[in-house]
């Protein structure tokens, strides 16, 4: 076998591979019935809001 052969093989054994595991954490997440989190332990980030409209453009 040359070279390209082997390359050819190790990548297709590495994609399939990659695609039973995606394939086996679907059903895992699938099997948890896609529960939310219960509300109180949600956090929700803190939000800044900051007004653009009093600055000036004038320059000394």
């Amino acid at each position: 076998m040359n070279r390209s052969k082997i390359v050819a093989i190790i990548t297709g054994a590495i994609s399939i591979l990659l695609a039973v595991a995606y394939l086996i954490i679907v059903q895992i997440l699938d099997y948890r019935d896609m529960q939310p989190a219960p509300i109180g332990q949600v956090e929700s980030a803190p939000v800044v809001m900051i007004d653009t409209t009093k600055f000036t453009t004038e320059f000394i």
